[in-house]
C-alpha cells in the first residue's frame, strides 16, 4: 500500500492502548528489514530518518558535517527505499523525519517523500518554538504530512542532538503548545535520554505524560505523546560486543517495564535507534571473527579495519563507509558484501522484532485507518479552518 501519514498510525495506538515503536534507518537494507519484520508481526511500521541519516544517505561519509544539499539528496534516497518496500507491504508504513533542526530540513524531507516530520525547537524559547512549529505545520499539513514537535530537553547525545541536562516538560505548557500549534504529536521530556549511556537504573517520571494526557482529555485535544531517547540498550548485546573486542562502557538503557508503564500513562510513540546500532555492530564483529579471510578482503576488509580502530564505537555508519553504494542504493556486488547486508538485516530484525512484541503493536495493522496523503490534506484543511 502507499505510505501513510503518522497521525492515523498514532490514533490507533492511542485508541487501542499500545505503544507504536519508531525505528531509525540509515540505509536501504535497514528499511527493508524494518518493513519485513513489521509485516511478519502484522504491525504498523514507523521508519525514521534522522537529519544526519539524510546526510549520510546523501553520500556524505562525514555525516556530522553534511550540507543541506546532502540532506536533500539523502532524504530522496531514503524515501525511494522505503517506498520500494513499503508500497509492496500489506501494512501501513510511515516515513518520519527524526529531529529536523529547522524549516529547510523539514521541507527537504517532505519534498523527498517523507510522510511525517519532526521539528525540534525544544532548545528555543517557548514562543519561538511555537512559531517554528507552526511554520512547519503550514507547509506539511498542506501536503497531508503529519508533524511532531518537542517541548522539554532530553539529556544525552544522538547525532547532532546534545544536552548536558534534562528539562522536564511542564504539563500546562504542553497543553498550551498543542493549542497554539495544532501539532499532531508532541515529544516530551520525562526522564529518558539520548544515546547508550543513559545511566544505570534510570527511572522515568511517568506522572508527567499521565498529567498531560489527563489535561488533553479534559480540554478535548486530539494528539499523541512521544518518547524520545527510549532505547533499551540490551545488556546481552553490549556484553557480546565487548566479548568480541569492543570497549563499550557505561552502556545502560531504559527498562522494558518502565516503557510499558509509560505507555499505560499516555505515551503513544516510542523512538528507538541505539538498540539497532548495537545489534548490527555485534553481527559485524561476529562475521569477521568467524571469517578470518574477510579481514583482508579487498571488498570488506576496510570495514574490519574501521571496527578495530573504533572499538569504543557502535554506530554502523562509521564502519560501513567503504560500501556506500550498498548503503545508499542496495547494490550487492558479491557474496562478501551480501554477508555484510545479512548482518545488518538480522540485527535490525532482532532489535525491532523484540520491541514490536514488548510494546504490543503486533497484530494491530488492520486497526489503522488507511487514509491517503490527499485524504489527510483534506482532513487538515477541514479541521484547521
Amino acid at each position: 500500500m502507499a505510505l501513510v501519514a503518522l497521525k492515523p498510525v498514532l490514533d490507533a495506538a492511542r485508541w487501542c492502548h499500545y505503544g507504536q515503536g519508531a525505528f531509525n534507518v540509515n540505509g536501504v537494507s535497514w528499511a527493508k528489514a524494518v518493513i519485513e519484520v513489521h509485516e511478519m508481526f502484522r504491525s504498523p511500521a514507523v521508519l525514521q530518518g534522522a537529519d544526519l541519516a539524510n546526510g549520510f544517505m546523501g553520500g556524505c561519509t562525514d555525516f556530522v558535517h553534511a550540507t543541506l544539499e546532502d540532506k536533500r539528496r539523502g532524504a530522496k534516497r531514503i524515501g525511494e527505499a522505503v517506498r520500494t518496500y513499503g508500497e509492496k507491504a500489506s501494512i501501513p508504513v510511515v516515513l518520519h523525519l527524526d529531529h529536523g533542526k529547522d524549516f529547510e530540513s523539514c521541507k527537504a524531507a517532505i519534498d523527498g517523500g517523507y510522510t511525517s516530520v519532526m521539528i525540534d525547537g525544544s532548545s528555543l524559547p517557548f514562543e519561538e518554538n511555537v512559531d517554528l512549529t507552526r511554520e512547519v505545520i503550514k507547509y506539511a499539513h498542506g501536503r497531508g504530512v503529519s508533524v511532531e514537535g518537542e517541548l522539554g530537553v532530553l539529556a544525552g547525545v544522538e547525532d547532532h542532538v546534545f544536552a548536558a541536562d534534562s528539562t522536564y516538560t511542564n504539563p500546562l505548557k504542553a497543553i498550551e503548545f498543542f493549542k497554539k500549534t495544532k501539532v499532531d504529536a508532541l515529544a516530551i521530556s520525562y526522564g529518558t535520554m539520548h544515546g547508550a549511556s543513559k545511566g544505570k537504573d534510570v527511572k522515568l517520571r511517568s506522572q508527567i505524560p499521565g498529567a498531560i494526557r489527563e489535561c488533553m482529555n479534559h480540554e478535548g485535544i486530539d494528539g499523541a505523546l512521544v518518547s524520545h531517547g527510549s532505547s533499551t540498550v540490551p545488556a546481552y548485546i553490549v556484553d557480546e560486543i565487548n566479548g568480541l573486542g569492543g570497549e563499550l562502557k557505561n552502556a545502560h538503557g531504559i527498562s522494558i517495564q518502565e516503557l510499558k508503564e509509560a505507555i499505560a500513562c499516555g505515551i503513544n510513540k516510542i523512538n528507538v535507534d541505539t538498540d539497532i546500532r548495537l545489534a548490527v555492530t555485534r553481527n559485524l564483529k561476529e562475521l569477521f571473527q568467524a571469517g578470518k579471510t574477510l579481514q583482508t578482503s579487498p571488498w570488506v576488509g576496510e570495514i574490519y579495519r574501521l571496527l578495530e580502530e573504533n572499538r569504543d564505537k557502535f554506530d554502523p555508519r562509521i564502519f560501513l563507509t567503504p560500501i556506500m553504494d550498498t548503503v545508499m542504493f542496495g547494490t550487492i556486488p558479491n557474496p562478501e558484501v551480501a554477508g555484510i547486508v545479512d548482518c545488518i538485516e538480522r540485527g535490525v530484525k532482532e532489535a525491532v522484532g523484540t520491541l514490536i512484541v514488548q510494546f504490543g503493536s503486533y497484530g494491530k495493522a488492520p486497526l489503522v485507518a488507511g487514509r491517503t496523503l490527499e485524504e489527510m490534506r483534506e482532513f487538515y484543511r477541514e479541521n484547521e479552518k
